[in-house]
């Protein structure tokens, strides 16, 4: 199977218990991106997003977009790889 783009993201800033996960599944509803979002224990959000590019792209600067007044700072990886989820979901 070809490769896709892949992205990791870390989101830190006040960030859990606000609805992030679920506005970043919303908004991955809007793009052609498969992968996840979930919390992790130091009070960071995790998300891996693969696909086209241009629509990992796009998505994660949309969910900088929705979530900017809960967001300090954002941590991207990029690069390419087998695909490894189908649709996206919160963990």
């Amino acid at each position: 199977m070809d490769e896709v783009y892949h992205e990791t993201v870390f989101f830190t800033g006040h960030v859990q218990g606000v609805g992030f996960r679920y506005a970043t599944l919303q908004v991955a509803r809007e793009f052609e991106v498969s992968g996840f979002a979930a919390n992790l224990l130091d009070g960071r959000v995790q998300v891996e997003a693969e696909g086209e590019e241009s629509e990992v792209r796009t998505f994660i600067e949309a969910v900088g977009e929705r979530m900017h007044g809960f967001i300090r700072k954002t941590e991207r990886k990029s690069g390419r790889k087998k695909p490894e989820y189908s649709g996206f979901m919160i963990k």
